[in-house]
C-alpha cells in the first residue's frame, strides 16, 4: 500500500473507533449517576463514622456538567474498547509477521484480564485510602472535596493498579523477544518484592495492613508466574539450539 492508502485506511479505522466511543458515551451519560453514587459512598461512610456531613463540591457553574461528560467519556472508552482495540489490531496486523502476530495475540489475551483484575483491586482498596486521607483533617475543620479532583483520584488509582498487574506480561514479552532472560528475572526477585511492597504501601496507605497484602500477594504471584513462563521458554530455546548444533556440524565437509 502507498502512503496515501495507509492514511485512508487509518482514517477509516479512526472514524469507526470514534463512532463506537460516541455511542458508548451516550450509554455512559445515563450510567454516570450510578457510577458517581458508587464513588461518593466512601465519603459518606467516613463522614458517618466521624459524625460529620459530607458532600462533593463543584467549584464552577459548568463543573457538574464537565464531570458528567468526563464520566461518560470514561464509560464510553471502556464500553467501546472491543471495537477500537480491534481497529488498532486490524490496522497493524497486515504489517506483522506470523511470529509477531502470535506474540501480540498472547499479550492481548493475557494483559486485558489482568488489567481488569488490577482495576477491580484498585476499586476495592480506594475506600480505605479515602478513609485514611480524610482522617488527617482536625475535628474542628472541614474537608472540602472537589468532585472533579475526587473522580480523577479514583480513576488514576484504579488505572495505576491495573497497569501494575500487567507489568509481568511485559516481562514475558521481553523474554520472548530475547531482551531479558529468565535467570535475570529470577535473580531480581528480592528487588521485585521490595518494589511491589513499596508500591502497595503507597497505593494502600490504610491503617490496616490487610489491604496492602491483599494487593501485594497477587502481584508477587504474577511476578513468579512470569519468571516460570520465561524459564520454560528459555529452556525450550536452549534445547532447540542444542539440537541444531550437531546437525550443522554434520553438514561440514570432511
Amino acid at each position: 500500500m502507498s502512503l496515501g492508502e495507509h492514511l485512508i485506511e487509518l482514517r477509516k479505522r479512526v472514524y469507526i473507533s470514534a463512532i463506537a466511543i460516541a455511542v458508548g458515551m451516550v450509554a455512559g451519560w445515563f450510567l454516570s449517576d450510578s457510577l458517581l453514587a458508587a464513588i461518593r459512598q466512601p465519603i459518606f461512610d467516613v463522614a458517618a463514622n466521624q459524625g460529620r456531613v459530607a458532600t462533593l463540591n463543584y467549584d464552577s457553574i459548568s463543573s457538574a456538567f464537565d464531570l458528567r461528560m468526563q464520566i461518560a467519556l470514561t464509560i464510553g472508552l471502556i464500553v467501546a474498547s472491543p471495537v477500537w482495540l480491534y481497529q488498532v489490531w486490524a490496522f497493524f496486523v497486515p504489517g506483522m509477521t506470523r511470529r509477531e502476530v502470535r506474540y501480540v495475540l498472547g499479550f492481548f489475551f493475557c494483559a486485558v484480564p489482568l488489567f481488569v483484575a488490577g482495576c477491580y483491586a484498585g476499586w476495592l482498596v480506594f475506600p480505605h485510602i479515602v478513609e485514611l486521607m480524610t482522617s488527617f483533617a482536625p475535628s474542628d475543620d472541614s474537608t472540602i472535596i472537589t468532585a472533579k479532583t475526587y473522580f480523577d483520584f479514583v480513576l488514576k488509582l484504579t488505572v495505576v493498579v491495573g497497569v501494575a498487574f500487567v507489568l509481568p506480561v511485559f516481562l514475558v514479552l521481553l523474554n520472548f523477544a530475547g531482551v531479558i532472560s529468565a535467570r535475570s528475572i529470577i535473580k531480581g526477585w528480592r528487588i521485585a518484592i521490595l518494589l511491589i511492597t513499596l508500591f502497595t504501601a503507597i497505593a494502600t496507605p490504610a491503617a490496616d495492613v490487610l489491604s496492602m497484602f491483599l494487593l501485594a500477594i497477587p502481584m508477587v504471584g504474577l511476578y513468579f508466574l512470569a519468571a516460570a513462563i520465561a524459564w520454560g521458554h528459555d529452556r525450550r530455546v536452549r534445547r532447540r539450539n542444542d539440537s541444531l548444533v550437531p546437525s550443522a556440524a554434520s553438514e561440514l565437509p570432511a
